[in-house]
């Protein structure tokens, strides 16, 4: 019992019930949550392989094509035209499909884009894998 001597103080005690409202209400949550969490989920991991990696030989060297600002085509500082390049990418993915060189693209900044398209459909079409381009 709270005694008061003659003062007209407020009576400090804490009133428990909301804690003890809220704290329920996180019990409950939890204890709905919990069994969701421990599922098990299916991971398929890399396994070891049991055969030792295959050496590749050195790369071979990358092929330079650069497409100046009239739209011509230099396959290693070689004007080619637009309807060989997916012949000569061809012959070179098919030298070693595993060992491919890069195809290193030279594209001026005032050539068309129409040029550069067609030398990527090219390169896509001859499954070149390995294209990149240079900065100027």
């Amino acid at each position: 019992m709270a005694f008061t001597t003659g003062g007209s103080g407020a009576m400090a005690d804490i009133n428990v019930t909301p804690l003890v409202d809220v704290m329920l209400v996180l019990l409950i949550i939890f204890m709905v949550t919990a069994p969701i969490a421990s599922y098990p989920v299916d991971i398929s991991l890399p396994q070891r392989s049991v055969t030792p990696p295959q050496v590749k030989s050195d790369p071979p060297p990358p092929i330079s094509l650069r497409i100046d600002a009239s739209g011509t085509v230099y396959w290693n500082d070689s004007p080619a035209p637009l309807a060989e390049l997916q012949a000569r990418m061809t012959s070179e993915v098919q030298r070693d499909p595993t060992n491919q060189p890069t195809l290193e693209i030279d594209a001026n900044g005032d050539a068309a884009y129409g040029t550069l398209a067609k030398v990527l459909t090219a390169a896509k079409n001859a499954k070149m894998e390995k294209i990149g381009f240079v900065e100027n």
